[in-house]
């Protein structure tokens, strides 16, 4: 195992077992930022994630959405801010809100950890932007 995924699940392990079922995006983002994760590119509907790193880039496949040749829904800025809400709020699982994003017309979004911010990409240039809160970890 590479130093780079070592540090990529070190992080992420601490990250899940300190973040707050309400709001624990930021917590997942310092830890990682914290870690040397500079970058997080997540590509929908296909599940794959990259992160860059201080120590090389780390891809992970996660479970795709879809499974044929399917229509790439419109880019729907209200829907994908529900979506954001939703997970925010506690209200929805990772793979839930991935769906939801996706279905917003999603079909990647990028995670500045060193700027807090995210952005999210529909297929036709559309672009939607939130910031995170700073948060303080051990």
């Amino acid at each position: 195992m590479s130093q780079a995924i070592e540090n990529l699940l070190k992080a992420q392990q601490f990250a899940m077992s300190i973040r707050p079922k309400v709001g624990g995006f930021p917590y997942l983002a310092e830890a990682l930022r914290k870690a040397g994760i500079t970058r997080n590119i997540w590509n929908l509907p296909s599940c794959q994630s990259i992160y860059l790193t201080e120590h090389g880039s780390v891809v992970s496949q996660g479970t795709p959405l879809v499974h044929s040749t399917v229509d790439v829904p419109a880019f729907n800025r209200e829907a994908l801010v529900k979506a954001l809400k939703t997970d925010q709020a506690g209200q929805s699982s990772f793979p839930e809100f991935l769906k939801a994003s996706w279905e917003a017309g999603v079909i990647s979004y990028v995670v500045d950890f060193e700027k807090r911010l995210v952005i999210y990409y529909g297929v036709l240039g559309e672009s939607y932007s939130e910031s995170y809160p700073a948060v303080e970890i051990g």
